[in-house]
C-alpha cells in the first residue's frame, strides 16, 4: 500500500521482469503509480549490485555492475512489496505558457474540444511528473484525465523550438531545448525546464505537480553561454593547442553514470578500452578525459613538452617541427619524425602531432599526461551529442588545458592493441529481447540472416543500418521504456538502429535484442560502409547467457537462441 495525500492506494506486484542485454532488466508494472512506487523503493533500499534505476511508462529499468547482478535483481523484483511511500507532494510548480503552437488547431480537431477547449483542458488540470526521458529536463507529466489522448505527429518535426510546450498520448511534456520531435505543439514556455547552475538541474522531479498557467505575453529561452570562454581557453599555459579537429573530435572519459532519472545518459568514450589503454600509457587514473577523434584529421600542438599515447584505430601519426618559432601555426615546419600507436611519446613545446586516416577501425583516442582539463558536468567531463552536455566539440584555435589527473609517476610500457574492423564483416554477439516478441521466427531469422551495412547517417547516439527491413507480428506503439547502450531498436521502416553511449535514455520502438557488453567497444571502431552480421549469443556459458536467464525470457526468446 502506500499512502498519499490522506488515502491508500493498493498496489500490483512486478508483472514479469524482462533482460536488456547482459547488465540490465526491465520490470513490467501495472501502470504509473505502480511504477513511481518501485522507483521510489529501489532509490530508497537499492538492491545489490544495482548502479541505475529508469522508471519509464509502464516499466522500470534498473542497471547492474554485472551479469550475476542482473541475474541476483531479477529474482528479487518480483518478491518486492510496493509499500512505498510516496513522496511529500510539495510545491506545485506553475509552468506560464503562451498557447499559440502550430499544431494547436490540429490538436482541437483531434480531441473535439476546440482550440480554446484545448487551453482550458490543458491548463485548468494538474499534471504529475512520472518520469524522465529523451533528453535532460523531458519530463513526461501525465493529467488528471483523458481528454488531451492525442497521437504522436506522423512525421517527426526535424527541429521543435526550446520551450515548446507538447502533447503525445496521455502525456505532456516541455522540449528542454531544441531537438528533432513527433510530439504534437500547442504552445511555449520560458520556464527553463534545465539548468546545472541549480542544485536540482530539473525544474521538475519524478512525483512533483505541474500546472500550466495561459498567459498572453511572448516568452523567449535565453541561448546557454559556452562552458568556456576563449579567453580561459588562451590562458592555458600548459596543453594542447587544436590546429585542426578533423571531422568531429570531442572531450570523453568514461562517462557520467547514474543520472538516467534525470534524463541524462552515460555518454563517455565509444571505446573504453582504448580510452584505458592512452590513459594508463602516459600515467592517468583510466577515467581521465582524453580526445576522442573519428577518421583521423586532428592536428594539436603542443603548449609546453607534453606526454602524449595514441590509442584505437591505427593511424599514421606524425610530428612536426617547426624551424622558426615564431612561424608557430603557419604550417612551415623543419624536421619530420612519426610516433607509433599504443606507446607513450614526447610532443616538445611547438611541435605538431596530425593523425591520419585509420588503416582499420574508425576511433582514436589522444590522451595527455595529466589529462584533459574541462569543466566537469554531472561528475564527467564528456561531451554528450544528444543533450548538449559537457565541452563543445573541439574548434580551430582552441587549447585544452592538461590537468592533474595522473595516477603514476611513470609512462607505461608500449601495448599490443587488438584488431580492429574494417570494411568486412565484423560479427557481433546479441542477447534476444526485451521485446523479441514483437517478431515472428522469419523476422528474427533475417535479423542474424543478413548482413547490415553502417550508414553515413550514424553517429554517437546511434549506428544506422541498411539491409533488408524486418516485419514486425504486432502493430501499435510500444510506451516508452528505458533503454540501454547497445540495444537494437527497430522503428516502422524495419531498418535497425543500434544505440551507442549519447542515447535517448528511454525508446518508443520494440527493441529485437541488445549487444553484448563486451564487445560495444569493437562495435563502436566498425567504420562507415563497414557491415554487421548478428549472432545469438551461446545458449551456455558467458555473460550473455547469464543476463538472459535473469530476466527468463519468453518463449519467442528462447526461440530466437536456438
Amino acid at each position: 500500500m502506500i499512502e498519499a495525500a490522506g488515502e491508500t492506494l493498493a498496489l500490483q506486484k512486478v508483472r514479469s521482469v524482462r533482460a536488456v542485454g547482459t547488465c540490465a532488466v526491465l520490470a513490467e508494472l501495472s501502470g504509473t503509480q505502480d511504477v513511481l512506487a518501485l522507483q521510489a523503493l529501489l532509490l530508497e533500499k537499492p538492491l545489490p549490485g544495482q548502479t541505475d534505476v529508469l522508471a519509464a511508462a509502464e516499466t522500470v529499468l534498473v542497471r547492474a555492475d554485472s551479469p550475476a547482478s542482473a541475474r541476483r535483481i531479477a529474482a528479487l523484483l518480483p518478491r518486492l512489496q510496493l509499500t512505498a511511500r510516496a513522496r511529500a507532494e510539495g510545491e506545485l510548480v506553475v509552468i506560464d505558457t503562451v498557447y499559440d503552437g502550430e499544431d494547436l488547431a490540429e490538436v482541437g480537431q483531434l480531441t473535439g474540444l476546440g482550440t480554446d477547449g484545448v487551453i482550458a483542458a490543458h491548463s485548468g488540470q494538474v499534471w504529475t511528473m512520472a518520469f524522465a526521458g529523451f533528453a535532460p529536463g523531458f519530463a513526461y507529466m501525465v493529467g488528471e484525465n483523458q481528454s488531451l489522448d492525442v497521437p504522436r505527429r506522423s512525421s517527426p518535426r526535424t527541429a521543435v523550438p526550446a520551450g515548446s510546450v507538447a502533447l503525445a498520448g496521455n502525456y505532456s511534456a516541455v522540449y528542454p531545448r531544441s531537438s528533432p520531435g513527433g510530439w504534437q505543439l500547442i504552445g511555449r514556455t520560458g520556464a527553463k525546464m534545465w539548468d546545472l547552475d541549480r542544485e536540482q538541474p530539473a525544474l521538475v522531479a519524478p512525483g512533483q505537480r505541474v500546472r500550466f498557467r495561459a498567459v498572453r505575453n511572448a516568452v523567449t529561452l535565453a541561448a546557454e553561454p559556452s562552458s568556456v570562454s576563449p579567453e580561459a581557453q588562451q590562458q592555458a599555459a600548459s596543453g594542447l593547442r587544436v590546429l585542426s579537429p578533423g571531422v568531429q573530435s570531442l572531450i570523453q572519459d568514461l562517462g557520467r553514470h547514474g543520472h538516467s532519472g534525470l534524463g541524462v545518459s552515460a555518454a563517455g568514450a565509444l571505446d573504453r578500452a582504448s580510452l584505458r589503454r592512452a590513459n594508463r600509457l602516459v600515467g592517468n587514473a583510466p577515467s581521465a578525459a582524453a580526445v576522442e577523434t573519428v577518421a583521423g584529421g586532428l592536428k594539436v600542438q603542443a603548449v609546453g613538452d607534453q606526454v602524449l599515447a595514441v590509442a584505437g584505430a591505427p593511424s599514421h601519426l606524425g610530428i612536426e617541427s617547426p624551424s622558426d618559432p615564431e612561424l608557430g601555426e603557419s604550417g612551415e615546419s623543419g624536421h619530420h619524425r612519426t610516433a607509433p600507436m599504443a606507446t607513450p611519446f614526447a610532443l616538445l613545446d611547438g611541435e605538431i602531432l596530425s593523425i591520419g586516416a585509420p588503416e582499420s577501425g574508425f576511433r582514436s583516442y589522444v590522451a595527455v599526461r595529466g589529462g584533459v582539463d574541462a569543466a566537469p558536468v554531472l561528475g564527467s567531463r564528456s561531451t554528450d551529442t544528444m543533450s548538449g552536455i559537457g565541452p563543445a566539440p573541439l574548434a580551430a584555435g582552441e587549447v585544452l588545458a592538461a590537468g592533474p589527473d595522473t595516477e603514476s609517476g611513470v609512462v607505461g610500457d608500449p601495448e599490443l592493441q587488438p584488431d580492429f574492423p574494417g570494411t568486412g564483416v565484423s560479427v557481433l554477439d546479441v542477447v534476444p529481447g526485451p521485446r523479441a516478441d514483437w517478431f515472428d521466427q522469419a523476422a528474427l531469422d533475417s535479423f542474424c540472416g543478413q548482413d547490415w551495412e553502417v550508414t553515413p547517417q550514424s553517429n554517437r547516439v546511434g549506428m544506422r543500418l541498411q539491409g533488408t527491413p524486418l516485419q514486425r507480428r504486432r502493430t501499435g506503439e510500444l510506451p516508452s521504456e528505458g533503454t540501454v547502450a547497445g540495444a537494437l531498436q527497430i522503428p516502422p521502416e524495419g531498418l535497425p538502429v543500434l544505440f551507442l553511449a549519447d542515447h535517448p535514455i528511454t525508446g518508443g520502438y520494440p527493441v529485437i535484442g541488445v549487444v553484448v557488453d563486451s564487445q560495444l567497444d569493437r562495435a563502436a571502431q566498425i567504420p562507415i560502409g563497414g557491415r554487421i552480421r548478428f549472432r545469438w549469443a551461446a545458449a551456455e556459458g558467458g555473460a550473455a547467457t547469464e543476463g538472459r536467464a535473469a530476466a527468463g525470457p519468453t518463449t519467442s526468446e528462447r526461440k530466437a537462441s536456438n
